[in-house]
């Protein structure tokens, strides 16, 4: 076969075309629309300047999934405050200085018909203090596996709602569509909302409603600072499993009530794995319980190895409104255009890292793929 554009082999035009739910567009609750229900999921990138503005590198990697086809493309984890930052290479959104960056990448985006949504963020205890230079805070005090943290005072809490406000006023100013809370994964929100690390008896801990007044009590404050055309949604990880320590579905699933309350416009389950039942109720699919619990008008995103359409489709059937790829769209850049064709099967690792570099990853980024088992060939 001919090898096309990047040295990749070209869309195989030969085979039917099909019809899948996958493409038709999504309805966020507030009204906006995307052009289809696949998401380029958050993906940790080290593809970011020093500073947390925006590289080329960053900025190629994302346009090509658009350039894809992906209906709605988020940025990485990207942080709201400089001592909330996680890791090297981090897309930051603390200082209007990073704007310049910002609208570039929103108005690319914009351009190629997908809908942009910046991930806000804080580390909390997983901040480095290498990178940040001062010392991370958390729910409670940390003392564990090299994990240091000081217990959140009044004015920090206070003080970070206040710093994802200004995040999501200037994602809004930058041109993006909207913004997501990064609730999942063990990061600040999480780790106030776990029943094991946030051992605080003011009303930031203790009961369920107190452990979650961070997250809640944000995305009042995020709601109320950008106009209701602006999406603002929220990924969680419904129960303990790897960092996100402390979480029980049953909470999990009332959270997600509180959420669509207080007016989110979708909610991102991150699931690691998508066609797994729960831990707790193994005859129970996460996607069945969140959507009896949550109200039909507030979508459900739903992310964990999906690679294929008929995976994708299934999650759909049990009441997903659109699915988030990771790993399936690094390997597959034009995984929308390419579901339309029937018979066509994802390519699956190992990749070398010149072919990671042909799907656009720079080279910190395709290198940085090693840590996923058996993703980059040796």
């Amino acid at each position: 076969m001919a090898i096309g554009r990047r040295g990749q082999a070209p869309p195989c035009t030969s085979l039917r075309r099909v019809t899948s739910k996958l493409l038709s567009p999504f309805p966020f609750a507030n009204g906006v629309v995307a052009r289809n229900r696949i998401w380029l999921a958050p993906m940790t990138n080290l593809q970011s300047h020093a500073d947390g503005s925006l590289s080329e590198d960053e900025r190629r990697w994302l346009v090509r999934r658009a350039d894809g086809g992906f209906g709605v493309i988020e940025t990485c984890a990207s942080h709201v405050a400089e001592d909330g930052q996680g890791w090297e290479g981090e897309l930051g959104i603390y200082s209007d200085a990073l704007l310049p960056g910002l609208t570039r990448l929103a108005a690319d985006l914009t351009e190629r018909g997908a809908t942009g949504l910046v991930q806000l963020f804080h580390g909390g205890v997983r901040a480095d203090t290498k990178l940040t230079g001062v010392s991370t805070w958390s729910a409670s005090a940390v003392d564990d596996g090299g994990l240091v943290a000081r217990e959140a005072t009044e004015d920090d809490i206070v003080g970070v709602i206040a710093r994802f406000r200004d995040a999501a006023v200037r994602a809004h100013k930058a041109g993006f569509q909207g913004v997501e809370l990064h609730g999942a994964h063990g990061y600040l929100f999480g780790q106030f909302l776990s029943a094991t690390g946030n051992r605080r008896t003011d009303r930031w801990g203790g009961a369920f409603e107190n452990r979650a007044r961070l997250l809640r009590d944000t995305m009042a404050a995020v709601r109320a600072a950008v106009p209701d055309t602006f999406v603002v949604g929220v990924r969680i990880s419904p129960e303990d499993w790897g960092q996100s320590k402390g979480l029980d579905l049953d909470e999990s699933i009332q959270l997600a009530q509180w959420l669509a309350e207080d007016g989110a416009d979708f909610l991102h389950l991150s699931l690691w794995t998508a066609s797994r039942t729960t831990k707790k109720r193994p005859d129970a699919h996460p996607v069945t319980l969140f959507r009896e619990a949550v109200p039909a008008a507030v979508p459900l995103v739903v992310a964990g190895n999906i690679w294929t359409r008929v995976e994708a489709e299934a999650l759909m059937d049990r009441g997903a409104g659109a699915v988030a790829l990771g790993r399936s769209a690094i390997a597959n850049p034009e995984w929308p255009r390419e579901i339309e064709h029937e018979g066509w099967e994802p390519r699956r690792p190992p990749f070398t890292v010149a072919e990671l570099r042909e799907r656009d990853l720079s080279e910190k980024f395709a290198r940085y793929m090693g840590q996923w088992r058996g993703f980059v060939a040796e």
